[in-house]
């Protein structure tokens, strides 16, 4: 009994250190860098892989959900987006631009499963550095550092633009609208993933709701979310768009992520060797946030947007030209 009251002693201590970690040492968004120095120290010590494996996004798990292993639905939503997108109909050799790539999970499945060219671009230098260390050279697959808000593509460069999670750092969701569709050649596909805050224009947030989504920008370096409503109008207002754009929510095929991610450190204790004390409560740290992520989707205060928009036919003049020029767009 004594021994039982020791273990849960310490595990109460842990947790105390864990939360106070995590109430002081907030990622709140400051510039570009900032996002870059967090997805840099995630990919340098290792934590976030070991858990999550290649894919740094939600996994798919149908509709409705069902049990499913973590790592093996991270690979399912990427099937699940190429299928909702229309790429599974795409000839080999249809070039991909991956912004957000983190360390490449998506963009080694899109080359090797679909035959795709791909390009996989992340603001982390470390990111791209573990990404090449994960990729087999046999892969059409390349990974550049570059600024999703000034991509350094001429107009017209890429068949397919695909994004999965990334939206939530672009502090200016009209210019990562622009940049989308601008690298786009005529008639090429956009298909996003994004998590998406409700409309607020419709329902503005309550009196919990304001602070919830405070912690969820702060904790994770996120300037702003956008609502899925919202940013179809960025995307139809860039006046790049041929017809409208496709949105879907797979708030109910993901959730079941949130409570997963946490899980793989209780069904995955060797992570306490392998990474030490440091490491146990640095993974504490992320455990408020990802329970207030499911209480935020879970109650509509958040949802998960899929978009899917094809680049219009228009005449080369109206259109800036030329890598970053975001500025002007």
């Amino acid at each position: 009994m004594n021994l039982v009251f020791s273990v849960l002693g310490l595990l109460l201590a842990l947790l105390t250190v864990g939360i106070s970690f995590y109430l002081a040492t907030a990622r709140g968004y400051q510039s570009p860098d900032s996002v870059a120095n967090s997805y840099d120290q995630w990919t340098e010590d290792g934590i976030l892989e070991f858990y999550w494996g290649e894919h740094i996004h939600l996994g798919h798990y149908g509709s409705p959900p069902q049990r499913k292993d973590f790592i093996a639905a991270k690979s399912d939503f990427v099937h699940e987006m190429v299928r909702w997108g229309g790429l599974n109909t795409l000839p080999r050799g249809t070039t991909v631009l991956d912004v957000g790539c983190g360390t490449g999970g998506s963009s080694r499945i899109l080359a090797q499963d679909y035959g795709f060219a791909v390009t996989g671009i992340t603001i982390s230098p470390q990111q791209v550095k573990r990404a090449q260390e994960l990729t087999s050279k046999e892969l059409d697959v390349q990974f550049l550092v570059d600024d999703a808000m000034a991509l350094s593509f001429p107009d017209a460069s890429f068949d397919v633009v695909w994004s999965i999670e990334a939206g939530p750092h672009m502090p200016d969701k009209a210019i990562f609208a622009k940049e989308l569709m601008r690298v786009l050649k005529p008639g090429g596909v956009m298909v996003v993933a994004d998590w998406n805050q409700r409309d607020d224009r419709q329902k503005p947030l309550n009196f919990w709701e304001k602070p919830v989504m405070r912690q969820l920008l702060d904790q994770w370096s996120h300037p702003a979310f956008s609502s899925i409503e919202g940013f179809s109008e960025l995307l139809v207002a860039t006046e790049l768009v041929e017809g409208a754009v496709m949105t879907a929510d797979w708030t109910e095929q993901t959730l079941p992520s949130w409570l997963d991610s946490i899980w793989q450190g209780v069904a995955r204790p060797e992570g306490l060797v392998r990474f030490g004390i440091s490491g146990f409560i640095k993974s504490l740290r992320e455990v408020p946030t990802l329970l207030l992520m499911r209480l935020a989707f879970g109650t509509g205060l958040c949802r998960f947007g899929m978009f899917r928009a094809i680049r219009a036919n228009l005449a080369p003049q109206l259109i800036e030209t030329g890598p970053n020029k975001a500025a002007q767009l």
